[in-house]
C-alpha cells in the first residue's frame, strides 16, 4: 500500500531554486517522487539540466529553467516562465546561498562583504518578493527558504551568517504580514552538511594554504558543535524542507526548523 506521503505534492507546481546539486537537488528529487511538477532552478546550466533530465528518467515530472538569482529581474522573469507554462506556483523553496570566502571579519574587503549578501541574502529576498504576490492571488501557497545554523556562531563567515540571519528574520516577519491570506512560510537551517564543492564557484581563485587551513579549522569547529558527532547529508535536509511545505504543516509558520544534529541545542 503506498503511504500518504508517497503523494503529499500530487498535481503540485513546485520551485526550487538553487537545485543543481546538494540540498536543493535532494529537495526537488524528494518533491517529485511525491508527485509534483518540479521547476529546478540554477545558474549552472549543464548541471541544472542534468537534475531534471535524471528526474525526469526515473519518472517525474521535472522542467530546469536558468537563472542566477542575484538581480530582482532575473528572479521576475524566472517567475514568468513558471506561470506561463504552469499558471501557478504551489510551493517555492529558496535555497540559493553559500560562503564564498572564509577569513576573520577584518580580512575581509568591503566588495567581499557585498559578494556574500548579495549570495546569500538577496536571491532569497527577491524570489519571496516575485513568488508572494503569485500565492496571495492564489489564496494559498507554502514558502521555505534556507538559512544556516551557523546564525548561532561559527568561524570564519561572519558576512554568511550575516546573510542567513537576514533570511532567519525576513521568514518571521513575512510569517506575520501573511497570516490571514493562506500563506505559510517557514525556513529550515542547515548545520553541518556533507555537500559537494559548488560546479561554479563565486570565488574563482584557487584557495591558499591558509585558505585550507581555515576552511579545515571551520569545518572541525562545526562538527565539534554537533552532538550527533557526523555530517547531515542533503536528503534529511530535504525531509525537513518537504515536511514545511506540506499541508501536514499547516498551523506552522513563521518557524525555523535547525536540520543540524543537535547543534543549536548544545
Amino acid at each position: 500500500m503506498q503511504s500518504p506521503a508517497a503523494a503529499r505534492f500530487q498535481g503540485n507546481v513546485v520551485v526550487v531554486t538553487g537545485a543543481g546539486q546538494g540540498i536543493g537537488r535532494a529537495a526537488a528529487e524528494r518533491f517529485a517522487r511525491e508527485g509534483a511538477r518540479v521547476y529546478l532552478v540554477d545558474r549552472a546550466g549543464a548541471q541544472g539540466r542534468a537534475a531534471a533530465e535524471a528526474i525526469h528518467a526515473s519518472g517525474g515530472d521535472a522542467r530546469f529553467v536558468q537563472a542566477d538569482l542575484e538581480s530582482y529581474g532575473a528572479a521576475r522573469d524566472m517567475v514568468d516562465t513558471v506561470l506561463r507554462e504552469a499558471g501557478r506556483i504551489d510551493v517555492a523553496v529558496h535555497n540559493v546561498g553559500g560562503t564564498i570566502h572564509v577569513k576573520p571579519f577584518w580580512e575581509y574587503e568591503p566588495v567581499q562583504i557585498e559578494q556574500e549578501i548579495s549570495r546569500s541574502l538577496m536571491p532569497t529576498l527577491w524570489c519571496c518578493r516575485e513568488v508572494i504576490p503569485v500565492m496571495l492571488r492564489q489564496q494559498r501557497g507554502a514558502i521555505v527558504n534556507v538559512g544556516s545554523a551557523v546564525t548561532r556562531g561559527g568561524l570564519f563567515r561572519v558576512p554568511y551568517a550575516a546573510a542567513k540571519a537576514g533570511v532567519h528574520v525576513m521568514t518571521a516577519c513575512l510569517a506575520q504580514e501573511l497570516a490571514d491570506t493562506g500563506v505559510r512560510i517557514n525556513c529550515v537551517a542547515p548545520g553541518a552538511m556533507d555537500n559537494a564543492d559548488r560546479v561554479i564557484p563565486r570565488n574563482p581563485s584557487p584557495p591558499t594554504d591558509v585558505d585550507r587551513e581555515r576552511m579545515q579549522a571551520m569545518y572541525v569547529r562545526a562538527l565539534a558543535d554537533t552532538p550527533l558527532r557526523r555530517r547531515g547529508r542533503a536528503d534529511e535536509a530535504a525531509a525537513a524542507i518537504c515536511f514545511l511545505a506540506a499541508d501536514e504543516s499547516s498551523f506552522i509558520t513563521g518557524q525555523v526548523l535547525s536540520v543540524a544534529g543537535g547543534a543549536t541545542a548544545s
